[in-house]
């Protein structure tokens, strides 16, 4: 792990993962389980996307950005200002039946959910989303969209 300049990052307190090993190694007990879990479905399901660790949490790549796992734990800012593990979506304004299981708050186009424990109603919701999101990540990269 490496500790930056708290000045020049908005992330953990200055802090730089650099695997997502050693950010999984850094979650409380709840959040690295369900972080893990949200991992496990993910790969699953959408086994063509890549895996990567940017803004110190997991994205998932396709031909763009397409999902994300972010733990309440790994800061943005200064505070944490939600509680478990944020699954989101990084295109969910255009993913169709994102609304009203994702939130959009006051962002145009990732839309995401605060999961503090993940259900079978959760957990399909998250596959039908993944194979949308898939979806329309192939069309953008083909123009479709």
């Amino acid at each position: 792990m490496n500790t930056g300049n708290k000045n020049t990052t908005m992330l953990t307190g200055g802090l730089r993962f650099t695997s997502i090993r050693e950010m999984l190694d850094f979650l409380p007990p709840e959040e690295r389980s369900l972080t893990e879990r949200l991992r496990e479905l993910i790969i699953s399901e959408a086994p063509d996307l890549r895996e990567r660790l940017s803004f110190n949490v997991p994205f998932y790549k396709g031909h763009r950005d397409v999902c994300f796992i972010w733990p309440a734990s790994v800061l943005w800012g200064k505070q944490k200002t939600y509680e478990g593990v944020r699954f989101g979506l990084s295109y969910g304004s255009l993913v169709p039946g994102s609304e009203p299981y994702l939130q959009r708050g006051t962002r145009k186009q990732v839309l995401w959910r605060d999961l503090t424990a993940l259900s079978d109603s959760d957990i399909r919701n998250i596959r039908n989303l993944l194979q949308a999101a898939v979806a329309v990540d192939q069309e953008r990269a083909l123009g479709l969209r």
